[in-house]
């Protein structure tokens, strides 16, 4: 990490949709170690703004500060090594291999990431302590994913996003399909492992229930403009 106290720092930056939805964001910063609930209703721009910060779209102009490195000049193989060394993203989806265990989803970034993989050390080792750290059971380390629950899919989504220590976790919704207290209880163990890891979290919802549990809550109309029709784009 840089000498920075930011975590990630946005300044000027644009992007557009094809059929006119765009997104523009002034400024937005993310310190070191924060946990922050970024707010917005659904289709207003929340998965544009965290896919510009991993940079899975590249915006038209303006920097993206990634950990001291400007993301948004990165290309190619470039760009999508430093989002896997960088970056643990819990998809609102979860995105897991269903017919891979759970102990195996786990551990899928350090496949591609030599970074993570030499600050993991016994990387069975590690991801069995992740999933039991944040509520599995050890029973089902071996159990195809496809078969967990909404719950258990989301702790191993969680775990996959830790493992080998990423400075920033990205969460795109991912309490959506889970009661409030479940949602809380969920969080107490993500935070816990944050703190141990020392990294910084941006978490994108609509409900704003879960707001006092974070350091910092923003609103996605205060740092971001949004131009044009979401509908039929890509922009949840």
């Amino acid at each position: 990490m840089s000498n920075s106290e930011h975590a990630l720092s946005i300044r000027g930056t644009a992007f557009a949709w094809e059929g006119g939805f765009g997104l523009e964001i002034a400024a937005f910063d993310l310190h070191a170690r924060e946990r922050v609930l970024l707010l917005g209703p659904s289709g207003g721009g929340k998965s544009t703004f965290l896919n510009l910060v991993a940079g899975i779209t590249t915006p038209s102009r303006g920097q993206i500060d990634v950990l001291g490195t400007d993301i948004a000049q990165l290309r190619g193989s470039r760009v999508d090594r430093f989002r896997v060394d960088s970056f643990g993203i819990i998809f609102q989806m979860f995105n897991l291999m269903p017919w891979l265990s759970a102990i195996d989803n786990v551990l899928v970034p350090l496949r591609f990431s030599r970074l993570r993989r030499s600050r993991t050390g016994d990387a069975r080792a590690e991801a069995s302590r992740l999933l039991g750290a944040l509520g599995i059971e050890k029973t089902l380390f071996d159990q195809r994913a496809g078969t967990l629950s909404v719950g258990q899919q989301q702790r191993v989504a969680a775990a996959r996003a830790l493992i080998g220590g990423p400075g920033i976790i990205l969460a795109d919704e991912p309490t959506s399909a889970l009661d409030r207290a479940n949602a809380r209880a969920f969080l107490d163990l993500l935070f816990a492992e944050l703190e141990a890891a020392k990294a910084a979290l941006l978490m994108v919802s609509h409900d704003e229930t879960l707001a006092d549990a974070f350091d910092r809550v923003v609103r996605l109309d205060d740092i971001a403009r949004v131009t044009g029709n979401p509908e039929g784009s890509a922009a949840a």
